[in-house]
């Protein structure tokens, strides 16, 4: 089973880029993680740049002992990221005391074809199959939960004035609900994930998302069509938006993709 993958990142009209992401691949396993920061003034952008650098740290021991990668697990390693957020805040300056992220972890077993994935707050995963939404991780926020009661449609929660209120980021002292996938999930051939940040799902919806997929020949292709989506409907000053593309297939003749900076201004 082959991964190919692509990504982009752009820091929008804000002054400085607080979203963060990496991967690591080893023969059987890969895994990445995207996060969002927020707290402003260097906080934000130093709490998304711990979630990464925890995660990957607490993973490389499943590529190490080729351990099979499960929610569960996933789960455990933003748990550790939270703690690592706390205890930066503990001895922080001002702008460092309110810092939060979200998060979202991915890994692939290509050696059992499964999957699995955590998340906290409002970046999202999306597994797309056959042309249609397989999964998708369900925002950590007040929108969603009015989605859930049926007060809201999922394409009112993009642009409603309370979109951007959590009730779960990393870097919180009380208990997380840090959701993950039971156990994992069973990839076939064509798998498409997309990884993303709220910067980029409020402005493409879920249509729009597998219509660019359709018409993509690579996940850059794929990426590049929704960054266009971004520039061509949000305002001058619109948020840092962050994703990446995961293509699972099973033909050995296909490449992994190598992953870096995307379309859009640094």
């Amino acid at each position: 089973m082959q991964v190919v993958t692509a990504s982009v990142t752009d820091r929008g009209g804000r002054p400085r880029n607080e979203d963060s992401f990496g991967d690591r691949t080893s023969e059987r396993l890969y895994y990445c993680v995207v996060a969002d920061g927020a707290g402003g003034h260097g906080g934000g952008d130093t709490a998304s740049r711990l979630v990464v650098d925890s995660v990957l740290a607490d993973l490389r021991y499943l590529t190490l002992a080729e351990l099979p990668p499960t929610g569960e697990r996933l789960v455990s390693a933003l748990t550790h990221a939270n703690e690592n957020i706390v205890e930066e805040q503990s001895r922080g300056d001002g702008n460092e005391k309110d810092m939060r992220s979200t998060a979202v972890v991915l890994a692939i077993d290509r050696e059992c074809a499964t999957a699995a994935w955590a998340h906290c707050g409002d970046t999202r995963l999306y597994c797309f199959r056959h042309g249609e939404i397989g999964a998708r991780t369900r925002d950590h926020s007040m929108v969603q939960q009015m989605v859930d009661a049926q007060l809201l449609t999922e394409q009112q929660m993009r642009d409603h004035p309370r979109r951007n209120v959590l009730y779960a980021a990393l870097g919180t002292r009380e208990p997380l609900p840090i959701a993950g996938v039971h156990g994992t999930f069973a990839l076939r051939d064509g798998d498409a994930f997309l990884i993303c940040t709220d910067g980029l799902w409020e402005y493409a919806d879920d249509a729009r998302i597998i219509e660019a997929l359709a018409d993509a020949a690579t996940p850059g292709a794929w990426l590049d069509a929704l960054a266009q989506q971004v520039y061509a409907s949000a305002s001058t000053n619109h948020d840092n938006f962050t994703a990446l593309a995961v293509w699972v297939t099973d033909d050995p003749e296909v490449t992994r993709l190598a992953v870096g900076p995307g379309p859009g201004p640094a």
